[in-house]
């Protein structure tokens, strides 16, 4: 199995429930890990396998659209790479919320979604 991995990627967006987060956006982070079984492939070419550049395209372009959820932001991406790569078997997709409007807090909140597809 081939796994695609992104990790700790930042971005500024502009997503929350509160007030004020869809105008002062604040900073995020994004993990993604595609995997998919290699078959007979010996990976000479970029053609073989999954760009890990238009994995990131896919998600700088959805981060870009103000969404009150995160799950919601998760599930944006991950339908837009099974749509993009059919043949991918399971998507796993973090983002969190470095600095959430919570008083006293320190940390970063987040939210996870793991799919597996039936072939």
């Amino acid at each position: 199995m081939v796994v695609i991995e992104l990790q700790n990627v930042q971005f500024q967006a502009f997503h929350g429930l509160y007030e004020g987060e869809e105008k002062t956006g604040g900073p995020y982070e994004v993990n993604v890990k595609v995997m998919y079984e290699e078959g007979d492939t010996s990976f000479d070419d970029l053609r073989t396998t999954i760009n890990y550049v238009d994995i990131f395209d896919i998600v700088k372009q959805r981060m870009q659209v103000p969404t009150p959820l995160l799950e919601k932001v998760a599930q944006g991406i991950m339908r837009k790479i099974r749509h993009q790569f059919p043949f991918v078997e399971e998507i796993a997709i973090s983002i969190y919320k470095l600095e959430p409007p919570i008083i006293n807090f320190q940390g970063k909140i987040g939210v996870t979604l793991h799919k597996k597809f039936e072939r």
